[in-house]
């Protein structure tokens, strides 16, 4: 059965919307992108799109599904078992699906227990965005991420656990650059690995075909992980005019995660309750992703849409005002789409999802308005008419024309 979205404007992923245009969908893909007269005398299922812009359904490039956005996620981790990690973080998933986010990048999660919902999502058993997941986030002994994590030091043994991820069944590689806020007794302006181990440890996957993330928020983890050749930087809160050089010579992508901090940095009595070694480190790093974004953005870098959704009071579902909050740090609202499209696509290497053409699969967002004009539209799920999963309006998101 094929199902014919019409009426609205279309917004591919990559240029301005266009007017007069339907998108058939069938199968579980889009099968016919063309001007609106071609489709006279459809017989079959047309939904009016009038009012509002057919797009690509969001990729968030960053999220954690192992954590739920506790203010102590620790103390979440070891009061469930492994059975309730696996469900909850099942409907973290499904949750971020309805928000308008039809793929994911798991950055790291829990003795793999984060790959059962990913084949169940990705296999169609159970309703969920596409997922990527990196398994375990590799990090030095004393690291950031280190009780979780995969603990190496010395380039071998970082290959070593490279090849443990590839053969556990990652899809990608997070190695962890420099410090970060929610491990205690680190500092997140500190490298982390050396040079010689990080380009280690990207140069394995890559040998693999596999990308790389890295967590990096100071200047010198930046550096290392960026001349290594890591395919993205997750964070770049500490960036500088030399990171962004190299970055730009590279075509190293950066996602922001934005949304990390904004609740925090906007809710003084949820920043209160953090533990006191998270909120000296806050007082240092609040409002420096978005100076980071808008240094790397105006020198024209590539960004990818990323959220941290799951470190606390970030909830999975709201992963869309990632758009908003890029647009606030001086984004044109065009570029916050496409990287919340077409580049997460790229960064992901999700070549079937990102862009409504024909061919694609059918992971469509529909929205009010024309969210190029007001992100807005995008950003917000009020403004959400329905989510398309391959092909199939998701429950619950059907809010009409």
């Amino acid at each position: 059965m094929e199902t014919l979205l019409l009426g609205g404007r279309v917004f591919d992923g990559v240029n301005a919307p266009t007017d007069g245009l339907g998108v058939l969908i069938g199968g579980g893909v889009i099968t016919r992108v063309a001007p609106a007269a071609e489709f006279e005398g459809f017989s079959g299922e047309t939904i009016d799109t009038s009012g509002g812009t057919v797009m690509p359904g969001l990729i968030d490039c960053h999220v954690h599904l192992c954590l739920g956005g506790e203010g102590d996620p620790r103390a979440m981790r070891e009061a469930m078992d492994p059975g309730q990690l696996v469900m909850a973080g099942l409907g973290r998933a499904q949750a971020t699906l309805a928000g308008g986010v039809t793929a994911i990048r798991d950055c790291g999660g829990k003795d793999y227990l984060e790959f059962a919902i990913r084949d169940a999502c990705n296999s169609g058993a159970q309703l969920g965005p596409t997922i990527r997941a990196a398994g375990r986030m590799i990090c030095m002994t004393g690291g950031h991420g280190n009780g979780i994590g995969r603990v190496a030091d010395g380039a071998d043994d970082v290959i070593k656990a490279v090849r443990e991820q590839i053969h556990a069944g990652s899809d990608f590689v997070k190695l962890m650059a420099t410090g970060g806020v929610l491990t205690p007794g680190v500092n997140p302006e500190d490298a982390h690995f050396t040079f010689e181990e990080i380009s280690s440890g990207i140069h394995e996957a890559h040998r693999f075909h596999k990308r790389t993330a890295s967590h990096a928020q100071g200047t010198e983890g930046i550096l290392n992980a960026t001349r290594g050749g890591v395919d993205s930087i997750e964070h770049g809160m500490f960036m500088t005019d030399e990171c962004v050089e190299e970055m730009l010579a590279r075509g190293t992508y950066l996602v922001p995660t934005l949304a990390a901090g904004h609740r925090i940095e906007n809710d003084e009595a949820l920043r209160a309750s953090l533990p006191p070694y998270v909120q000296a480190k806050l007082e240092r790093i609040l409002g420096r992703s978005a100076a980071s974004l808008k240094l790397f953005y105006d020198a024209g870098g590539k960004v990818a849409m990323g959220t941290d959704a799951g470190v606390p009071f970030c909830m999975h579902g709201d992963n869309a005002r990632e758009l908003e909050f890029m647009v606030d740090a001086g984004m044109s609202a065009i570029d916050a789409l496409v990287a919340g499209t077409s580049n997460a696509a790229d960064l992901v290497a999700l070549g079937n999802e990102g862009r409504v053409v024909e061919g694609n699969a059918a992971d469509l967002l529909v929205v009010d308005g024309d969210p190029t004009h007001d992100i807005h539209m995008a950003a917000r799920k009020e403004h959400h008419r329905m989510v398309f999963k391959r092909g199939v309006v998701v429950p619950g998101t059907d809010s009409g024309a």
